[in-house]
């Protein structure tokens, strides 16, 4: 079987791209003048002239091709993949392509179950303040293969997916895993081959340095990690709250990066802690990460509104939760249920002291609000249709002030297009509220 080492390596070759998203449209611009031919395929129908649908001859054009490049959204081990391979077509991906490419000794990987968005923009940031250039690449930004992107000069920061994980055969020079918990069961199977996907990343051939939280989840998988590995343990000056960050967590994501661009650039932590505390103002987190969006003055107390928007899996949406621990709280739970365990947060919710209200969505709202009924009888709850309706329920519940906080836990694929526009419906919701 054809096996690439680099886009160079498709020259001659025809050249499947399965997915058509933003993905699959960078490695249709990256391969377009090396290929011999190209045949795009993607699920979804109406989507172009150019673009075929799987189930409709889509997949036999795909057996025709010497190579397929899968979009990340594609499960690696979905029938129809399988089949491609059993018939002796190559399976890959543009960003394994792209690592055979790429300089690994500018190149940094993030992964994890929750805070890869986060900790990557901080390293980033970091490296800015000592005075380094870098870029965010990857789920947070740009593919890194697109061909607009000049990834000729300074650090590439790339936020790495489970899906990617599983495709990439060699590894850059640092590798960073922010959290280890469960998700995405529906695209891996099971918690156990999630967590061996997502950890597959640091197994990977090249020799390269390995950066994990100091808990007893990583000690626990040391088996499962490659690379020269060590333990960070959190930041104890907490530089997050300087940065606009709350959560114990964060601690960790920004002893983490500290601990990244310490190793790349040769400085000591605390050098860089320094230049980051100087620059600290200019940080501007992530949206749809702990983002306040508003807030209402009611009698004695105050009523804040918190976008959480990108904490879809359980991890981040109980860390959401001891953020707000001494406070009463309203949270807005659910949405596309893709078969994941969800007694953590419901125990989350139901075990809480203060007031607390939970407003479902969707059919994995429908469980968390069944298992939080199980477990608490009494705590108020409710399914809504809107985010307006949503936000008012909130809002009137909490009479003597705290947080209506947007966590879902879950994917927002069943009314949503994305995490994004769920966020922005909240915040327009709550811009549009009846004071």
């Amino acid at each position: 079987m054809f096996r690439p080492t680099g886009f160079a390596s498709l020259a001659a070759k025809r050249v499947g791209i399965f997915g058509y998203g933003i993905e699959g449209r960078a490695t249709e611009a990256r391969v377009r003048d090396i290929a011999a031919s190209i045949v795009i395929v993607d699920d979804a129908a109406d989507l172009g002239s150019n673009v075929l649908v799987t189930g409709e001859g889509g997949h036999e054009a795909l057996l025709t091709c010497d190579i397929v490049l899968k979009s990340p959204g594609i499960p690696r081990h979905r029938a129809d993949v399988l089949d491609l391979e059993a018939h002796g077509v190559c399976v890959s991906s543009a960003l394994n392509l792209w690592f055979y490419d790429a300089d690994h000794s500018r190149t940094i990987a993030i992964t994890g179950t929750k805070g890869k968005s986060t900790t990557t923009a901080l390293v980033t940031y970091f490296l800015e303040c000592v005075g380094e250039t870098a870029q965010r690449l990857g789920n947070i930004g740009q593919p890194p293969y697109d061909p607009s992107i000049d990834t000729s000069i300074g650090w590439l920061v790339l936020e790495v997916s489970s899906f990617q994980c599983v495709d990439l055969d060699l590894a850059p020079s640092l590798i960073i895993v922010t959290s280890l918990g469960d998700d995405h069961l529906d695209w891996h199977g099971s918690v156990e081959k999630y967590r061996d996907d997502k950890l597959s990343l640091t197994r990977a051939e090249g020799s390269h340095r390995t950066l994990v939280p100091d808990s007893q989840t990583f000690h626990d998988v040391r088996h499962q990690l490659g690379g020269e590995v060590t333990f960070v343990s959190a930041d104890e000056k907490h530089l997050a709250r300087s940065l606009g960050l709350l959560g114990a967590h964060s601690d960790s994501n920004v002893a983490l990066a500290l601990a990244a661009v310490s190793a790349l650039t040769g400085r000591s932590t605390e050098e860089v802690r320094a230049l980051v505390v100087e620059n600290a103002a200019s940080f501007v987190p992530l949206s749809g990460r702990l983002t306040l969006v508003a807030s209402d003055r009611l009698g004695d107390g105050w009523v804040r509104y918190v976008d959480d928007g990108l904490a879809t899996s359980v991890l981040p949406a109980v860390a959401a939760l001891e953020v707000f621990a001494s406070e009463p709280i309203v949270l807005i739970a659910g949405g596309f249920d893709r078969g994941v365990d969800y007694y953590e947060l419901a125990v989350a919710i139901a075990t809480r002291q203060q007031p607390t209200m939970l407003l479902t969505m969707g059919d994995a709202g429908e469980r968390i609000g069944e298992l939080v009924r199980k477990l608490n009888p009494q705590l108020a709850q409710s399914t809504f249709d809107t985010m307006d309706v949503a936000v008012q329920r909130g809002r009137s519940f909490l009479s003597g002030g705290g947080v209506v906080l947007l966590s879902p836990g879950a994917p927002s694929f069943d009314r949503y297009v994305n995490w994004e526009q769920r966020s922005s419906d909240f915040t327009r919701a709550v811009n549009e509220r009846a004071l």
